[in-house]
């Protein structure tokens, strides 16, 4: 059989829907973020960098970087091996005990990334507690889907951020059911940010456990950066926190956290822990060093806070359609996949601006958009010529301008 044509043929028909993925080639600069080396033939050698997840520009800030080197010098790179052939790296218990205290849990447990915590974590649930329903919210990430699809275990999916749907799903519910509600606080596509309050009501009522994926928000919200569950005062309430290294905190690896028993029993028996090389010790210095940084500092959250509002408001000023939330994570809406994807590529190569375009299936088929992640390094000057350029190209290819 002739498997490249196969593969070849499902790819022709995805580059016909304008849904085929480019990556452009960047080489981030040490201490110049949000600006890029480009090695792409056809933009500038230098871009401005306006998608990253890394919201705060902690991947280059001088705290991090010198533990993640001081960690090298002294660790090496490599962890050796998973925990439980090589043993656990000091800096990893340093870094849960961190983790557990940022949250005002008993415990927390290492992944080597956020997917593969809420994978692992949420198929350990579903699969290893009797009779286990886990009720998902209708946009959880895919990450929480596979997991819970890896679980075999019964599901229910709710309404988004709906806590009467959430209700009437908990209530057609044998009242001893073991019941798992499994929502994000900020969602990452369209940047809204779930009712947290009603939702741990409503899980409390019918006695069930609260699955709470926080990646997009934590070291953004909160006083010492525990999100938004922190912000709101619910932390306690909630029965496993996940979160993520690879955002806010500019390093890599994802968590969990909750009472010391969960964790342990999710180590034991969790598939995506046990046979997974562990992270290399300096991530773990560089990461404990960021999240103990943004527990005592506001200023970059401040500052980002500002540009995230002074972006809007410009956008706004001139007609320029996008969502409007209450997050950091401003999407531009464009609704038409082939559109998208030329506009991002014309303002790489003619304006030296990247966002990269969200087309399906990451977002449903007619939501397509640009979705850009102000942080505290983008200067006036560079929300200026973003707003330039998009207020240019809206013109130039006819499209909607938002009605005031």
């Amino acid at each position: 059989m002739d498997f490249d044509a196969m593969f070849d043929t499902q790819l022709d028909a995805l580059k016909q829907e304008g849904n085929y993925r480019v990556f452009a080639e960047l080489e981030r600069r040490c201490g110049h973020f949000p600006r890029a080396k480009s090695h792409d033939d056809n933009a500038p050698d230098e871009v401005t960098v306006w998608c990253s997840n890394d919201y705060l520009g902690m991947g280059q800030h001088p705290v991090v970087r010198d533990a993640m080197k001081e960690a090298v010098d002294r660790c090496g790179t490599g962890a050796g091996g998973t925990r439980n052939i090589s043993g656990t790296n000091h800096h990893h218990l340093l870094l849960e005990r961190e983790l557990a205290d940022l949250h005002g849990k008993q415990d927390a447990l290492l992944f080597t990334s956020g997917y593969v915590s809420n994978w692992a974590a949420l198929s350990t649930l579903g699969s290893r507690l009797p009779d286990a329903v886990i009720l998902s919210d209708s946009l959880n990430h895919a990450s929480m889907i596979e997991g819970i699809r890896q679980s075999r275990a019964n599901k229910v999916i709710w309404k988004h951020n709906d806590p009467e749907d959430l209700d009437r799903a908990l209530s057609a519910l044998p009242a001893n059911t073991c019941k798992i509600v499994a929502f994000e606080s900020v969602y990452s596509m369209d940047g809204d940010i779930c009712p947290m309050q009603e939702i741990v009501e409503v899980a409390e009522k019918h006695g069930a456990m609260t699955y709470l994926d926080e990646v997009h928000a934590v070291g953004l919200y909160g006083a010492r950066g525990g999100g938004i569950s922190e912000r709101e005062g619910l932390a306690d309430r909630i029965t496993l926190i996940e979160g993520t290294l690879g955002k806010a905190y500019g390093c890599m690896g994802g968590y969990i956290t909750g009472s010391a028993s969960m964790c342990d029993f999710i180590r034991s028996f969790a598939s995506g822990f046990i046979f997974t090389t562990a992270l290399p010790p300096a991530i773990a210095a560089a990461a404990q060093a960021s999240i103990a940084h943004l527990k005592q500092s506001d200023e970059e959250r401040k500052i980002q806070r500002d540009r995230v509002a002074r972006l809007r408001s410009m956008l706004n000023a001139q007609g320029i359609p996008h969502l409007d939330n209450p997050s950091h994570i401003i999407p531009v809406m464009i609704k038409d996949p082939v559109k998208c994807r030329m506009l991002a590529d014309i303002l790489m190569n003619d304006y030296g601006i990247y966002v990269q375009p969200i087309n399906y299936p990451t977002v449903p088929k007619g939501t397509e958009r640009l979705r850009f992640t102000p942080s505290p390094l983008h200067s006036d000057a560079d929300i200026d010529h973003l707003v330039q350029a998009l207020t240019v190209l809206w013109k130039q290819c006819a499209l909607a301008r938002a009605v005031a």
